[in-house]
């Protein structure tokens, strides 16, 4: 299986427990009024399958650039006939910490099942699904879907959200330089056209307005010039007052 590792943080990154400014963030929601937010680790709906550290209100923020950008985004799916659907946006380093304690304890697989039944539990660190560090704590990195506004339910993507596998790379079953599909039987599954396709639709948007891909998440993007690409922050997820 390839290996999904993170970039890994600066060696001139502020620590995390020093910053809690959240000044620059703001709430996804007011930002973009058509937004839905499935805040995943609010709940119990995750590969850690409990509410997860740093994260007090079902919400989600960005930094003020990451969210102008994202609401561009917005604008254009939604002509299409789409709104954006956000499972995480920005993740306080405590949060890190708890996926970090929750991959050393080999004892708890009550979500594999769900998110990773074909991996094994003591590789998730060697093949990168867990790490020190995250982009998501530098504030302008975001994990979405598209919702279909004709069938009230989300674009049918092929796969789930925090999936360990390849079958959630961007690339799986297609070209996305040519968008186009193809068969890939050595997998535990393969996308239809349409799946592939639905990838497509929400990748060309987020690249159209700024933000670039991540290899190994169809759902993953970062602005590409974020404004802390050093810094990893470490306040709560809640409302900013």
């Amino acid at each position: 299986m390839t290996s999904c590792s993170s970039t890994p943080a600066p060696k001139d990154a502020k620590t995390v427990d020093q910053v809690l400014d959240n000044s620059d963030f703001v709430v996804i929601s007011e930002a973009i009024p058509d937004v839905i937010i499935e805040a995943r680790y609010y709940g119990t709906y995750n590969f850690v399958g409990a509410r997860v550290d740093g994260y007090l209100e079902p919400t989600a923020l960005l930094t003020r650039q990451a969210a102008d950008s994202l609401k561009a985004v917005s604008d254009e799916v939604k002509a299409m006939g789409y709104r954006l659907k956000i499972y995480d946006a920005y993740r306080p380093q405590m949060a890190v910490d708890h996926f970090m304690r929750w991959g050393a304890d080999m004892s708890d697989t009550a979500m594999r099942p769900y998110f990773y039944p074909y991996v094994d539990r003591s590789r998730l660190f060697e093949l990168g699904y867990i790490a020190k560090k995250s982009g998501h704590s530098r504030g302008s990195t975001l994990d979405l879907t598209l919702f279909d506004m004709a069938t009230g339910k989300e674009l049918d993507m092929g796969g789930v959200h925090d999936w360990f596998g390849k079958e959630s790379h961007p690339d799986f079953c297609g070209d996305i330089a040519t968008e186009q599909w193809h068969s890939d039987k050595s997998q535990h599954w393969e996308l239809t056209p349409e799946q592939f396709h639905n990838r497509m639709i929400l990748r060309k948007a987020m690249l159209h307005h700024g933000f670039k891909p991540y290899d190994c998440e169809w759902w993953h993007f970062t602005l590409k010039n974020e404004p802390y690409p050093d810094t990893y922050f470490n306040f709560p997820v809640e409302t900013i007052k």
